[in-house]
């Protein structure tokens, strides 16, 4: 892409991702939903992540300024074990599957990672961190679906994983009336800092 081409801006977050086996663990109990729910908006499998920390639309050029204090944080800290379990609704529209494990270490984690977006010189809007994944979204005028698919899911306690690499985030959202899509611009291993991504 030429910088013709590029965006101006990127919408921007810092998340961890579930392995591939946790999230197929829970997509077979979500599967029923999915033919019962069509009219709900499921995220892509993908995609699913937790945002530790989301600093919205961006401009192109401080995405890099990022970069170094995130490695140096990745490789301060270790993997630690999460699962996914529950479920819930935000503002009976939003359906998510909830956060267990080393809870206080996703917690340092998430106030380590805004510290050091802070120190970057990177404004954003400091949410009170809660934990977890976001599933679906009802479409408006039918607020019960969500709920409903959460009350079945309520009890789901998946199996344990590492958390063992930090993702710098960019999204499409706000760019096109099509579905939102998630790339990583870059990921780094706890504990270690090797690097991965562009």
């Amino acid at each position: 892409m030429d910088e013709l081409t590029q965006p101006a801006t990127v919408r921007v977050f810092i998340a961890l991702a579930p392995p591939d086996h946790a999230k197929e663990e829970l997509a077979r109990d979500l599967r029923p939903a999915y033919d019962t729910h069509p009219h709900m908006r499921w995220n892509r499998i993908e995609d699913w992540h937790i945002t530790l920390a989301f600093l919205g639309e961006l401009p192109a050029g401080t995405v890099p300024l990022l970069r170094a204090s995130l490695a140096k944080l990745a490789a301060d800290h270790q993997p630690f074990c999460l699962a996914l379990r529950g479920s819930g609704i935000f503002d009976d529209r939003v359906l998510w599957s909830g956060i267990d494990g080393d809870l206080d270490e996703l917690h340092t984690l998430a106030a380590d990672v805004r510290s050091a977006v802070k120190s970057c010189g990177v404004a954003f809007e400091d949410r009170p961190l809660r934990p977890h994944l976001t599933l679906a979204r009802a479409r408006r005028g039918d607020r019960s679906s969500a709920g409903e698919i959460a009350e079945g899911f309520v009890g789901f306690t998946g199996c344990r994983w590492s958390a063992d690499r930090l993702h710098l985030v960019g999204s499409n959202a706000g760019r096109s009336r099509g579905p939102i899509h998630y790339r990583d611009i870059e990921a780094w291993a706890l504990g270690n800092g090797n690097r991965t991504g562009s």
